[in-house]
């Protein structure tokens, strides 16, 4: 029997191939990527060397097949920089990112395979972070895993952003409005008296030079659901940012997280510096974070970060996290 390593090596060659391929057809080809790593102390009191923020690699591309319309393609996979081993630690399948074909033109773009739903999509944009920090994203501490798009989608675990089998359209802007789409076929075993064996979700935002709205609703196939809301106001080098965010589990008895969150961004020439607070309401649990931060662009696509993060929950002992970092895009 083949090695499943052998496997994942020989469909990288047959990108890569794919790729030059492509090249010599004149194909819109790309090769992108996010690679991060950092030491810090984590919220558990462990010091460590590891990711900070998330690395990926992205092969991407298009054809132009005329009449305004072409044809769409893109291979996403994610990684842990400091082993160099897959993320998830094999939970995850191997294109964990992305892994959609599509076609593109005047109404808008159509995608079929594997990506994020509308939610994770788009809520990103009304955090400091971007939800891509560990230790001072206030939505990766608080919203982020309140709601799984799919319950069982990672090889029996839980997937927190992306669907399989799934459809996934976003609309042209109309004046800035975008209107976004996405759903999934029998991802997942519906939990029992709860599901819907269906996936649903649309996302309706407003985008100008200076301002950002956004409002969402998703289902899974187990009937669980997420309302998000968000708003951002940009003046000068200030970004203000604020998102609302409502998570129901579906059990026998309904479980419910609400969270608040605002935050603010302010560039200062090449240093951006970052603040993000947030309150968590999980059926009567409540949980403060504050998150502090500084980025410092040494050029256009290499930084160099600093990170703080504190969960202060009422019932309990707070715990902190620290930690900087450095960065590369692609």
């Amino acid at each position: 029997m083949t090695n499943p390593r052998v496997l994942q090596v020989l469909s990288c060659f047959a990108v890569l191939a794919t790729i030059s391929f492509g090249a010599n057809a004149q194909q819109d080809v790309n090769v992108s990527g996010f690679l991060d790593v950092g030491v810090y102390r984590g919220f558990d009191g462990n010091k460590m060397l590891g990711t900070i923020q998330r690395s990926n690699i992205a092969f991407s591309g298009g054809e132009d097949l005329g009449g305004g319309l072409s044809a769409t393609w893109k291979l996403s996979h994610r990684l842990d920089l400091d082993t160099g081993t897959e993320e998830g630690a094999g939970r995850k399948p191997f294109w964990h990112g992305e892994s959609t074909i599509g076609l593109k033109g005047g109404l808008g773009h159509l995608r079929l395979g594997r990506a994020l739903d509308v939610v994770y999509a788009n809520d990103w944009a009304y955090d400091p972070w971007y939800n891509f920090n560990r230790i001072a994203s206030p939505a990766w501490n608080l919203w982020h895993y309140n709601y799984a798009t799919d319950r069982t989608g990672n090889r029996g675990s839980a997937e927190y952003g992306r669907l399989s089998r799934g459809v996934f359209y976003d609309s042209p802007s109309l004046r800035g409005v975008t209107l976004h789409l996405s759903g999934a076929f029998k991802d997942s075993a519906p939990a029992p008296g709860a599901g819907t064996d269906r996936n649903f979700g649309a996302s309706l935002n407003y985008d100008s030079a200076a301002i950002s709205l956004m409002a969402a609703r998703s289902m899974n196939s187990s009937g669980d659901t997420v309302k998000f809301f968000g708003g951002k106001y940009t003046v000068g080098g200030l970004q203000l940012m604020g998102a609302y965010d409502v998570s129901v589990f579906k059990a026998a008895v309904d479980s419910e997280a609400k969270v608040a969150t605002l935050g603010a961004v302010y560039g200062l020439g090449a240093t951006a510096l970052k603040v993000g607070v947030g309150h968590l309401d999980a059926d009567g649990l409540k949980t403060a974070f504050v998150g502090l931060g500084a980025d410092r662009h040494l050029s256009k696509r290499t930084t160099l970060y600093v990170s703080a993060g504190q969960n202060r929950p009422k019932a309990g002992n707070s715990s902190s996290a620290y930690g900087a970092g450095l960065s590369h895009s692609f």
